[in-house]
């Protein structure tokens, strides 16, 4: 991996956590489980456990504790209605963004 796509994936992680929680309540390492799969991220516990803790110092998360049918209990993360409006709000970026370079990539943009 090159010092380029490192600094992608640090730039969308924060995106790809909110997307992740944007459709249901989960504890974090189903979030790690549902990004390892995705093609190019390769994010690991490493690097979600991190964002999760700060988003939800942020605000942007709630947490609650729940007793796991095995080993320690599980934190479960859910979407603020302020996390919602930052998820929107860096969803509608990345689109805009991802349209522009698509339009340079195809000549479609000036």
């Amino acid at each position: 991996m090159d010092a380029w796509e490192s600094q992608l994936r640090r730039g969308v992680v924060e995106l790809a956590v909110l997307a992740a929680l944007s459709r249901e309540e989960t504890y974090g390492y189903r979030v790690v489980e549902q990004l390892r799969q995705l093609a190019g991220l390769h994010f690991t516990e490493s690097t979600i456990y991190p964002v999760l803790t700060r988003l939800a110092g942020d605000g942007f998360l709630a947490v609650r504790t729940e007793p796991s049918p095995a080993g320690p209990p599980r934190r479960y993360y859910r979407l603020t209605p302020a996390g919602q409006r930052r998820f929107r709000q860096l969803k509608d970026r990345w689109q805009t963004l991802s349209q522009s370079l698509s339009g340079l990539f195809d000549g479609s943009l000036p």
